[in-house]
């Protein structure tokens, strides 16, 4: 019984998302609370079964690291969630309004379809966002994140504040989409994203792993040798990867950047100004 749990409840679980936003009343479902509900218990109840079916002893949660998880998950779900509104969407919204754009085309289409559509908006974006900090100077924003030395549910949401933001950037403000279609969209990306993220030991259906990432092609991602983490880039969509040339099978047991060698809150917050900080103190009169 426990195997087979293990094996279906990734799609299962995808299942009721998609249908408690189509079948809760609509004032319920575009209620902006809901999102922050639903994605709260989705990362507890895959937190939880790291309790019941554990992948590796090695990423074992303590309470150091079950707590700096916390503060990134309030983190991203405060701060950096404003920050997007402010600084991205409300803008991108005023210019379509401003320049006349209208996609009726996308609010009349299915409302699954409106689902789909939008987790593949966010997903095509994050997933050349992603590919850049790997490929560019944006790599000092995102290093951090491949510093954590162990995966668990809450760590998709662990990184410098800066590369928060970036990954955050979506053009869905630009679309014509019921509240209700982006909301049950985002609750099944926290899914799959911490589905990804968890030390727990799955067995999906190939379909499953065939078009959404899992725990064994993210921990392939988060190797230790950098050039190893330049595959499967997609954060939920691993099809993306597949149809970019960039998708890698296989898995990794052990994870994390230079020696392995985990950073602080503050650590991680002042990574990308490391070269800037040397510089000034290479600057400084001995």
């Amino acid at each position: 019984m426990k195997k087979l749990v293990f094996r279906w409840i990734q799609p299962v679980t995808l299942v009721v998302i998609i249908a408690f936003w189509s079948l809760v009343p609509k004032a319920v479902a575009e209620n902006s609370w809901t999102i922050v509900i639903v994605s709260a218990l989705i990362s507890a109840f895959v937190q939880g079964l790291e309790f019941i079916n554990e992948r590796h002893v090695g990423w074992r949660l303590d309470k150091r690291e079950f707590f700096t998880d916390l503060f990134y998950v309030v983190l991203s779900a405060s701060l950096i969630a404003k920050a997007t509104t402010k600084l991205a969407d409300e803008p991108l919204g005023a210019a379509k309004h401003a320049l006349g754009i209208t996609t009726a085309w996308a609010q009349h289409s299915p409302w699954i379809v409106q689902v789909a559509l939008t987790v593949f908006l966010i997903e095509f974006g994050q997933y050349w966002m992603h590919r850049a900090m790997h490929n560019t100077f944006l790599w000092w924003t995102h290093a951090p994140h491949h510093h954590i030395t162990q995966l668990n549910a809450l760590k998709g949401a662990v990184g410098n504040p800066i590369e928060l933001f970036l990954v955050s950037l979506s053009v869905v403000a630009l679309f014509d989409l019921e509240k209700s279609a982006t909301f049950c969209a985002l609750g099944i990306l926290t899914a799959v994203s911490s589905f990804a993220h968890a030390n727990v030991r799955f067995d999906p259906p190939r379909w499953y792993s065939f078009f959404w990432t899992t725990i064994e092609s993210h921990s392939l991602h988060h190797s230790i040798t950098y050039l190893d983490t330049r595959c499967n880039y997609a954060n939920s969509l691993i099809l993306i990867d597949r149809l970019c040339g960039t998708h890698r099978d296989g898995e990794s047991v052990v994870v994390g950047q230079d020696e392995r060698k985990r950073l602080t809150i503050k650590e991680q917050f002042l990574f990308p100004f490391r070269p800037l900080i040397a510089m000034m103190k290479s600057q400084q009169p001995a």
